[in-house]
């Protein structure tokens, strides 16, 4: 890979950790990429550099006069946005391809990508392989809950999971939240259709069995089963799910907060007179946007690889972008991949590991 500028990266910052930055990944193009990433280095004091074709991103690069503070990676190939789970064979040499290499060979310690997420998931899969006991993914969003968020995993990653992957995925996700968000011992619930135990199909039964034993054994905080309406109570700290269910509930939170933001919108510019009495409150209006602002939070993290993955939201413009490089930074320095694999040997039980094993062959 020539042109990777181990130099710089080797510089006397060299202790705090680097974030590639997906610069050909999002709706908005490179623009936004290079605009987040520069925004990163700058006003959070982070270090980056940024993956996709040189001659494009170094153009960009030079209009925020940026050419010596952000490093440039070649990249020739990019994941296109409907490319799933098979990008990872179809395009090797892509931006995201080239970031894993760059984190397994130390030259990044983390990956942020406003891309496809299924060809992240797959290729940062394929590239960066999962952990030891690790039998799948997930993907960890926080909700937009107060002043600490609530955990929603998985949010997409593994659609069709077993009972004993989402006890896996409680783990991660209190790791996440440990890390991440500095709980010291996350609660966690388990997404199903009612509270009281039993509630559910036979994933979520099976699953609620699994995490109670867990509970009762003193390797998680277990409460029990939430719903829907719970998501944004915080109920628990972590909210466990399949991937399928938890992307429908992911997508169901985002579509709704977006709902009210518009009716509030409308309702406070209808009259004069209510428009008069806003702009008194505009401060507090500011502040519920951004708290519903799926931007401010950075994206959501790809939990159980050799690496840190944050993945953005696919419309993420440059603020998104930067937060989500602050995400992974926080991510990488906090030695998120150590504190999941402290859980997965030293906290999953025998039963797990064996199934785990059956799994891996």
């Amino acid at each position: 890979m020539s042109g990777t500028p181990e130099l710089e990266l080797a510089g006397p910052g060299s202790a705090l950790p680097v974030v590639a930055v997906d610069a050909m990944g999002g709706d908005h193009g490179p623009e936004e990429a290079v605009r987040g990433a520069v925004t990163a280095v700058r006003e959070f004091g982070l270090r980056a550099l940024l993956v996709g074709r040189r001659t494009e991103v170094a153009s960009l690069l030079s209009e925020h006069d940026a050419l010596r503070e952000v490093p440039v990676v070649h990249a020739e190939d990019a994941l296109e946005m409907h490319e799933g789970a098979l990008a990872s064979w179809r395009r090797p040499r892509s931006s995201v391809a080239v970031a894993c290499h760059l984190i397994r060979r130390g030259l990044a310690h983390a990956l942020v990508s406003a891309g496809t997420t299924g060809g992240i998931v797959a290729t940062s899969t394929v590239r960066l392989r999962t952990q030891s006991g690790v039998v799948r993914p997930a993907l960890a969003v926080p909700l937009p809950t107060g002043e600490k968020p609530t955990v929603l995993l998985d949010a997409g990653a593994t659609a069709d999971a077993k009972p004993e992957m989402l006890v896996q995925f409680a783990h991660l996700g209190s790791a996440y939240a440990r890390t991440a968000f500095g709980m010291h011992r996350p609660t966690v619930g388990l997404l199903t259709i009612g509270s009281e135990p039993g509630k559910g199909n036979k994933l979520t039964r099976k699953a609620g069995e699994l995490l109670t034993a867990a509970g009762e054994s003193g390797a998680l905080d277990f409460h029990g089963n939430i719903e829907g309406h719970d998501l944004l109570t915080r109920a628990v700290d972590v909210v466990v799910a399949d991937g399928h269910s938890g992307n429908i509930a992911l997508k169901t939170v985002e579509g709704t907060a977006s709902f009210a933001m518009s009716a509030v919108r409308e309702a406070l510019t209808a009259t004069p007179l209510a428009k008069a009495g806003t702009f008194f409150q505009r401060r507090s209006l500011r502040e519920l946007r951004d708290r519903f602002d799926s931007e401010t939070y950075g994206g959501a993290a790809l939990l159980g690889l050799h690496g840190t993955v944050v993945i953005a939201h696919g419309s993420s413009r440059a603020p998104g972008i930067a937060h989500a490089c602050h995400l992974a930074h926080d991510l990488a320095a906090g030695r998120m991949d150590e504190q999941v694999r402290r859980r997965v040997q030293h906290r999953q039980s025998s039963w797990f590991n064996r199934f785990a094993q059956h799994e891996e062959r």
